[in-house]
C-alpha cells in the first residue's frame, strides 16, 4: 500500500495526464471492451461483439474465444469474473462458464424471469465464501461452488420491479455484499439468511442520496475504510427532467451523502465505473443527451479522497468512452469502446517524484 500512496501522490500536482504519462500500451484496437477481470497473472476481457480475450502477462500472450474461432457460442458479453479454476461471462443469453483445466465453455440458462432473466449484467466472485454472485436483469442468483448449487433471490422492494434489476455487485470485505439496481442499493449482511431481514435498502427516501431525483440507478460501487463511493446513471428527458440525475456520492456509512456532479468539476453526471489507487478515486464518466437519448463518453477524472478535489485527466490518445477501469497493483487497465489501454506508472516513478512537493 505504501508504494501506491507514493504513486498517486504524484498526481496531486498535475492537471494533465498527457504531460507526464508516455508509458501507455494499446491492445485490441477497434474492440468494444465491456468488462475486465484479473486472476493472478491472467487478464480476462469481455467484449461487445468479439467474444472473450485472455492475456497472460508472464508470457505476453493473448488467446481469444469467439464464434469465428468456434471455441465459444457467443460474442456479446457484458461482464466477466475469474477464479483459480473457472471464468464466468455474462451475456444476453445466459451465463457462460469456462473450465480452465478442460479449456471448454458451457452455458447456463435460468428459468426464473424468462428471457430477461438470462440477461446477465454483473458478476462477482466472492473468494471468502467461494461463491459467484450473478446479477440478472430480473433476479439475483448465488452459485455455491462447493455444493454446485444455484439459488435465486427476489430483491423487489415495495412492488418496484426495478429494485430487482441488478446492475452491479461488489463484496465489502468478508461479511457484506452490495447489490446495485436500477432503483436503489441493497446492502446484505452475509451472517444472515438473504431471504430473512438481512438487507438494508437505500433509495432516495429518508434523505438517502440527499433525496434528489425521482429515483437512483446504481452503476458502480467502490469501498474504502470509512466511505462507500456510489456512481449513478444519468437518464433525464424533457418530460422527466428529474428522473435519474446521476452524479457520484461519497457516503460515510452513517448519514452523510456528499454529491459530486458537473457543478463540482465532473465532466459528466453519468458514471461508467470507479477504481481506487491510494488517495485517489478514478471515475469514468458520460453525459446522457436528454433530447437525443444517447450516451456521450466524457473520459476520466481523479478525485482526491482526502480533500475531495476533482482533477481532470486529459489524453487525446484514450477514447472518452471508458466502460470499465481495473487496477491490478501495477497497471491501470481501461476498457474503452475502441480497445484496451494499459498504463504503467512504475517505470516513470523516479522521474515524476522529482516534481512532488
Amino acid at each position: 500500500m505504501k508504494r501506491l500512496l507514493i504513486i498517486v501522490n504524484i498526481f496531486f500536482s498535475i492537471t494533465s495526464f498527457a504531460q507526464n504519462v508516455d508509458e501507455i500500451e494499446f491492445y485490441l484496437d477497434g474492440t468494444a471492451v465491456t468488462d475486465i477481470a484479473v486472476y493472478q497473472n491472467e487478464i480476462w476481457v469481455a467484449t461487445n461483439g468479439s467474444g472473450i480475450f485472455r492475456y497472460t502477462s508472464s508470457g505476453n500472450k493473448w488467446q481469444q474465444y469467439s464464434t469465428s474461432l468456434d471455441n465459444i457460442q457467443h460474442d456479446f458479453f457484458y461482464c466477466i469474473a475469474a477464479s483459480k479454476d473457472f471464468v464466468w461471462a455474462g451475456s444476453t443469453d445466459g451465463l457462460f462458464i469456462l473450465d480452465k483445466k478442460r479449456n471448454s465453455w458451457t452455458k447456463r440458462k435460468f428459468g426464473l424471469g424468462g428471457q430477461l432473466g438470462n440477461w446477465i449484467r454483473s458478476l462477482t466472485y466472492d473468494k471468502y465464501d467461494d461463491v459467484v454472485w450473478i446479477g440478472r436483469f430480473k433476479y439475483l442468483t448465488k452459485y455455491d461452488l462447493k455444493n454446485r448449487r444455484y439459488t435465486d433471490y427476489d430483491l423487489t422492494i415495495r412492488g418496484n420491479e426495478k429494485t430487482n434489476t441488478i446492475k452491479t455487485i461488489q463484496t465489502d470485505g468478508d461479511s457484506v455484499v452490495w447489490f446495485g439496481t436500477e432503483a436503489g442499493l441493497h446492502k446484505y449482511d452475509k451472517s444472515k439468511n438473504l431471504n430473512n431481514g438481512s438487507i438494508t435498502f437505500y433509495d432516495n427516501r429518508f434523505n438517502y442520496f440527499n433525496g434528489e431525483g425521482e429515483q437512483v440507478s446504481i452503476s458502480a460501487i467502490l469501498f474504502e475504510r470509512n466511505f462507500v463511493w456510489i456512481g449513478l446513471d444519468e437518464f433525464i428527458t424533457p418530460e422527466r427532467p428529474e428522473f435519474n440525475l446521476g452524479g457520484l456520492f461519497k457516503y460515510n456509512r452513517r448519514n452523510d451523502w456528499l454529491r459530486f456532479d458537473d457543478s463540482k468539476g465532473l465532466s459528466g453526471n453519468g458514471v461508467f465505473d470507479l477504481e481506487r489507487t491510494g488517495d485517489y478515486i478514478w471515475a469514468s464518466l458520460y453525459q446522457f443527451g436528454k433530447n437525443t437519448k444517447e450516451i456521450y463518453g466524457r473520459g476520466l477524472v481523479l478525485i482526491n479522497r482526502i480533500n475531495n478535489k476533482v482533477i481532470p485527466v486529459n489524453d487525446e490518445r484514450i477514447s472518452k468512452t471508458i466502460n470499465t477501469i481495473f487496477f491490478d497493483g501495477t497497471f491501470l487497465w481501461l476498457g474503452t469502446d475502441k480497445g484496451l489501454v494499459k498504463i504503467n506508472f512504475f517505470n516513470k516513478l523516479a522521474q515524476w517524484s522529482k516534481g512532488v512537493n
